[in-house]
């Protein structure tokens, strides 16, 4: 199995982004190897990946770019995204909204 990393771009005051960290943080509970990466924070890290938007996730083969996706992804499609590349977990179950 090839070494995978995918790289969560994105910042504070991105809507989109909030909407899908609660789905990243999913992610990572599976133990997908995501990492966290604040463009206003870290921009270095963002420039070199050639970010020009936020949320912009990044899947790494052996540190090679293999996919970008650019934009809201739902957490499902983006899964399946992962899995072409890493070895598929599953997610812990989504927790429900309180009334």
């Amino acid at each position: 199995m090839n070494n995978v990393t995918i790289r969560f771009f994105n910042a504070k005051w991105c809507g989109p982004c909030k909407q899908m960290a609660p789905q990243m943080d999913r992610l990572v509970k599976a133990g997908y190897p995501i990492e966290m990466v604040d463009v206003d924070e870290q921009p270095t890290i963002a420039e070199s990946a050639e970010v020009r938007g936020v949320p912009t996730t990044a899947i790494y083969e052996d540190g090679v770019l293999v996919e970008r996706v650019v934009g809201y992804e739902d957490v499902d499609r983006l899964k399946k995204r992962i899995d072409i590349y890493h070895k598929p977990l599953k997610l812990p179950a989504e927790k429900k909204a309180k009334k």
